[in-house]
This record gives C-alpha cells, structure tokens and sequence, in this order.
C-alpha cells in the first residue's frame, strides 16, 4: 500500500499529462482520427466552431496544462487550467455520447488523486471568507492592494 501510496500521484500526473497533451495536440495536427459527432452533439459542436476561436482556445488550454503536467512544474495551476474542460468533457460524454465514458472517468479519478496529492496549493482557495495578505507599512503597496481596497 505504501508503494501505491508513494507512485499513484506520479502515474497519475503522466497520465493526465499525455492524455492531455496527445489530445490538444491532434487538435492542431489531426495524427488520431475522431469518429463524426454524434447527430445530438453537431448543434453545439457547430456552435463552438462557429465562434472561430473557442475551440482553439480550449485545445491550447488543454495542450499547456498537459506539458505542465509532464513537466511537473505548476501541477496545481495545470490542474486549476485543466479541471473546466475536463467538466465539460464529462457532460459532454454524459448527456451526448455514453460510450465514450471510459476515458473521460479515468481522467476524472487522475485529476481527483492529483488534486488531493496537492490539497494544500488549493486549501486557500476553499475558504469562504480570505483575508487580503497584510502590507508591510514600510513599503509602498502595490496597485492592486489599493485597487481591492
């Protein structure tokens, strides 16, 4: 158990990170073929290509958080970039297409066990009320202090 305990978060920042890379990169290269949509998916899909840049947006978005990933630099940032589009996957495969369930779930339980691994870089975050950081009286603020003020 030990073992697992000390390699489960590593295998699981790979795997993500590949899943992740893999799948923006065939955005912009096409190397894997994608099977058509299903006819339920076309309007929304259609729309999101309509717009003429959010899917590329989100395939850049998938591609840095993926390197980030596999580089294992910025994991909680990577994982912050990455946990919207993996929502939208998941609804996606839910309400549209079920039978590509699989990977998507994986890729959920990988994002799960790395943001626990990580829990506190997001602990911060998970407070309903944050007080701003003090400043020091002896330098000046910045503008963003003063602006939040």
């Amino acid at each position: 158990m030990n073992t697992l305990r000390r390699y489960l978060p590593t295998a699981a920042r790979l795997f993500l990170g590949l899943a992740f890379t893999t799948f923006g990169l065939n955005f912009f290269l096409h190397f894997i073929p994608m099977p058509p949509p299903p006819p339920r998916a076309l309007t929304a899909i259609g729309g999101l290509v309509a717009t003429g840049w959010l899917m590329p947006l989100a395939h850049v978005t998938e591609l840095v958080g993926g390197l980030l990933l596999l580089s294992g630099l910025f994991v909680p940032l990577a994982l912050a970039l990455l946990a919207p589009v993996l929502v939208n996957i998941l609804a996606f495969h839910l309400l549209v297409s079920p039978a590509g369930l699989a990977l998507p779930l994986a890729l959920l339980a990988a994002e799960i066990v790395l943001a626990r691994a990580h829990r506190a870089a997001f602990a911060p975050m998970l407070h309903a009320r944050t007080p701003l950081p003090a400043v020091d009286p002896g330098r000046p603020a910045s503008r963003e202090l003063h602006a939040a003020a």
